[in-house]
């Protein structure tokens, strides 16, 4: 796909996101406007086309809520916004990321993330409401080293 860009996400932004989250069966009960500098949104020219977050701890990194419009899918999209987020990350300071996820782990793996235990989630990792809570027991917990 040509055209496409990423920018930091403003509070603005922060209905459409809730929006495509639960579109997309994506937990947003914790999501507020205060998360919003901590996302990313993926362009097509001036056009919104997909949205990934990251919450941190220390050098612990949680990638949460990535969603592409499904028009785009398979275009790279996603693959732009996970090394884009990853990148943001290490500026931060993260040395990890984390992720959980019900259906996309065939994704993630083809960008370095490896499947791990969920007793291998660090304690910063368990205490997210993600983790304890939104995510089901059986989403796939994955890592992988920045």
């Amino acid at each position: 796909m040509n055209n496409l860009s990423t920018r930091q996400a403003t509070a603005s932004d922060l209905i459409m996101a809730r929006s495509w989250l639960s579109g997309a069966g994506l937990p947003i009960e914790d999501l507020t406007v205060d998360h919003m500098q901590n996302f990313l949104l993926a362009l097509a020219g001036e056009s919104p086309v997909g949205v990934i977050g990251l919450e941190t701890f220390g050098n612990i990194g949680l990638l949460r809520s990535l969603v592409v419009d499904p028009s785009v899918r398979r275009g790279g999209v996603g693959a732009l916004l996970v090394a884009a987020l990853e990148s943001r990350a290490a500026q931060l300071g993260v040395t990890e990321m984390w992720l959980l996820t019900i259906d996309a782990d065939s994704f993630f793996a083809n960008l370095g993330y490896v499947v791990m235990d969920r007793s291998s989630a660090p304690e910063s990792i368990r205490r997210t409401d993600e983790f304890s809570s939104l995510c089901p027991g059986d989403a796939t917990l994955m890592r992988k080293s920045l």
